[in-house]
């Protein structure tokens, strides 16, 4: 039976434009020092995973945050064009308190689905090219553990989706910079394991394998079915 793939999603950390501009795919935006610094401790909180495959899409601070993270792994990165950030069309470099003003952001922000950037794409199909990039992934890499480093809104659409929550309610998740998001995807459905997270990820490595040996000795030290331990009896709620 083939084993869910665990796949980790991770935002882009910040750059000067983060916030008060929509960068969009405009080229040319690197990094912020602070942004280099989320990176690096996205990084570190990855270093101990056994990572077999790095992707991110082609955009500067993508690559950049993902080099962090391949820095502690002997895995390239790869480049994936189906994870890169919505095509916002004429609305790319402008300014989010302008952009507010319009009708079209009520309706981004209210019906998504029925949502088109101008000279742009269309929120749904940014979803589905999200979706259909991370399901290729999921197939070259059956049980194995690997990272995709992309932007908010591709992120938030993934999630939507695999979770199944309608894109209407998209903009009701949020993903942070430098955030982590987990899925396990099986043949049989996807379970949500992290979402937004800038904690610990001790409890994604594996555990090791033990040997028959092992596990003979650990079924004859084991209590009989019904016989309770000193420790059991300590540990039990009150």
């Amino acid at each position: 039976m083939t084993r869910p793939t665990t796949l980790i999603l991770v935002r882009h950390a910040v750059t000067a434009e983060t916030g008060p501009k929509l960068s969009g795919r405009k080229p040319g935006i690197d990094l912020s020092d602070l942004g280099n610094e989320q990176a690096k401790s996205a990084g570190d909180r990855l270093a101990e995973l056994p990572l077999t495959a790095i992707y991110a899409s082609p955009i500067e601070r993508t690559q950049q945050t993902a080099a962090h993270i391949a820095a502690h792994h002997d895995v390239p990165v790869t480049v994936l064009d189906g994870v890169i950030e919505a095509e916002y069309g004429d609305w790319t470099g402008g300014t989010i308190a302008e952009l507010a003003k319009t009708d079209l952001w009520k309706t981004v922000q209210r019906t998504p689905s029925r949502a088109r950037f101008p000279n742009g794409e269309s929120i749904a199909e940014m979803q589905t090219r999200m979706v259909s990039a991370l399901e290729t992934v999921v197939e070259r890499h059956p049980g194995e553990l690997v990272v995709v480093v992309s932007h908010a809104d591709p992120i938030k659409a993934a999630i939507a989706h695999f979770t199944g929550v309608h894109l209407d309610l998209f903009q009701r998740i949020s993903v942070s910079p430098a955030s982590i998001t987990v899925f396990s995807l099986g043949p049989h459905g996807a379970m949500l394991m992290k979402c937004n997270d800038t904690g610990s990820l001790a409890e994604l490595i594996p555990a090791p394998e033990a040997d028959a040996s092992e596990d003979a000795a650990a079924t004859a030290d084991a209590p009989e079915v019904g016989e309770e331990t000193v420790e059991d009896l300590e540990a039990a709620p009150a």
